[in-house]
């Protein structure tokens, strides 16, 4: 098993940056991909960012191009989210999530998920 928690949070103004953490306990971190989905209220939850095992970016939506940063420390389990530029449109709960093979761009390739952190942009 693998737990999954994310952390960082809160009520910003647009313009504002965030940084979102994930920190997994469990297993051998390195071992899995990792991504962050978002899910804004009314709309289905969605992909941002696909980060490999060694730390490369493998994918980014369009809309966050450019103002997301992701990147991970595998000798903290933690992948972090950084949330730059932030508009309203980015209000969601985010997500991180574990998979055990591939890239996955879909929820069903993640094998656990962490129980999200509210993200509130203002403008």
């Amino acid at each position: 098993q693998v737990q999954l928690v994310e952390s960082g949070g809160g009520l910003v103004q647009a313009g504002d940056s965030l940084r979102l953490s994930c920190v997994a306990s469990g297993r051998t971190f390195s071992s899995f991909v990792m991504g962050w989905f978002r899910q804004a209220p009314g709309k289905e939850r969605e992909l941002v960012v696909i980060i490999n095992r060694s730390g490369g970016s493998a994918y980014s939506t369009d809309s966050v191009k450019g103002r997301f940063t992701v990147s991970r420390d595998n000798a903290k389990n933690t992948v972090y989210l950084q949330l730059d530029s932030l508009k309203p449109e980015d209000t969601a709960v985010y997500y991180c999530a574990a998979a055990n093979t591939g890239l996955p761009r879909t929820e069903r390739g993640y094998d656990y998920w962490g129980q999200g952190t509210q993200v509130t942009v203002s403008s």
